[in-house]
């Protein structure tokens, strides 16, 4: 009796600890479930709680993009590099923006044009796949018309910063710009060519098939011709190297003035073989020859070299400041300023859209693009280049004033005077 007692005891002590097992085994399958569950709702909040119509982060966070459709590489890329340090830089100083009484981290979405009119629709399309609220650009006004429809089509408003040709914003309401324009430009041009060298004939020399080129010298050639002048014009084809001819030619006319608006790379070929020949005849260029290759290529030779532009520096004593310290400390902007930090205008001008951007988004309250294009019509901010406002025909800039600076021929500009049509 004592045996069998002991043998239920032994049965009784082994189904307990298997139902022990059983239902350790059951929590922890119970645990492993829920920790799954919560994982997986997890996932669930991180990949839809983070977004928003202006491409919010997974970490939450609320982020609108602004394009920016500039020239990397091709024969504008020296222009296009400087033109979006200052953007740059202004997004080092302010990275936010609140819109609906929430911050807004802005991130800065790149796209090379190439300088290329064929490639300029590819990189617009890349801007708008990557859910762009607004564009900035560009630098060269052939790659802008060429981009116009591809931003127009997607309903999303751009911001030309120095692209000064009028078809850019004609036909295309989506397209503003801060910058004067071609008309102006042109006559500035000529009338400060009449002014300081009592100049009578004029030689004008641009790239072929070139809008800005071709429209620029024409804007030149209506306002020189109205004022008693001569104008003589030529067009060199693309990737042409050899300017000799040209400046002969140019010579041999007996031009008081040679007038070519023409890319940073062709300017920096055209001075160095002026310079070569022992021209004299002073060269007036647009803003595109405002640039530290073109200030190269003229130093140490006796070059006469005048420029039209947006902003000389000096003119913002705090914004040299703080631009020359961002291009000095700040990871490759030496090498994108050329290697020096001379301030381009176009910096100031890229500085200076980045801000009227973040004024079209406070003013629309919103981060949707039709919003933003609705807002930048009545948007006005005084900038380092000056007070900017648009019109209410095209989005064009209400500019009045052009800097003309010439070059020392030791690697600097200097201010020569400000000037507009009626001077």
């Amino acid at each position: 009796m004592d045996i069998c007692l002991f043998l239920v005891d032994i049965r009784d002590s082994a189904r307990k600890r298997l139902e022990e097992s059983k239902m350790k085994r059951f929590l922890a399958l119970a645990m492993s479930c829920a920790l799954m569950v919560s994982a997986l709702a997890g996932c669930g909040n991180s990949s839809s709680g983070g977004s928003n119509s202006s491409g919010g982060s997974t970490s939450g966070d609320k982020v609108v993009k602004i394009g920016v459709f500039e020239p990397a590489s091709g024969d504008s890329a020296s222009g296009g590099k400087k033109e979006m340090l200052g953007m740059q830089f202004a997004n080092s100083e302010t990275p936010t923006v609140t819109v609906g009484g929430e911050e807004y981290k802005v991130e800065l979405v790149f796209a090379d044009n190439g300088s290329s009119t064929d490639k300029a629709p590819t990189a617009a399309a890349q801007l708008v796949s990557e859910g762009v609220a607004l564009v900035l650009g560009s630098y060269g006004s052939g790659v802008s018309i060429a981009a116009g429809p591809t931003f127009g089509s997607a309903g999303i408003p751009a911001i030309g910063v120095t692209c000064t040709n009028p078809n850019v914003t004609a036909g295309n309401d989506y397209y503003f710009r801060i910058c004067f324009l071609d008309p102006f430009q042109g006559t500035v041009l000529a009338n400060f060519s009449m002014d300081k060298f009592q100049a009578k004939t004029a030689y004008c020399l641009g790239e072929a098939g070139n809008e800005y080129d071709q429209g620029l010298i024409a804007f030149f050639k209506q306002a020189f011709e109205a004022a008693g002048g001569k104008v003589i014009t030529d067009s060199f084809p693309t990737n042409n190297s050899d300017f000799n001819s040209y400046l002969n030619k140019a010579k041999d006319q007996g031009a008081d003035v040679i007038f070519t608006p023409v890319s940073i790379a062709y300017a920096t070929q055209i001075i160095t073989q002026a310079a070569s020949l022992g021209l004299d005849i002073p060269f007036v260029g647009s803003d595109t020859l405002d640039d530290n290759m073109v200030l190269e290529a003229a130093k140490g030779t006796n070059i006469q070299l005048y420029v039209s532009t947006f902003y000389q520096e000096g003119g913002n004593p705090d914004f040299d400041a703080g631009i020359k310290n961002y291009i000095n400390t700040a990871s490759g902007a030496l090498d994108a300023n050329g290697g020096n930090d001379t301030v381009a205008a176009v910096t100031a001008m890229g500085y200076d859209a980045y801000y009227v951007a973040l004024e079209a988004i406070k003013k629309a309250d919103s981060v949707d693009p039709a919003a933003i294009k609705a807002a930048l019509w009545d948007v006005e901010y005084d900038g380092v280049s000056g007070h900017i406002a648009f019109d209410d025909t095209n989005g064009d800039a209400v500019r009045d004033t052009a800097y003309i600076k010439h070059s020392t021929n030791d690697g600097a500009w200097e201010l020569e005077t400000q000037q507009t049509v009626a001077q």
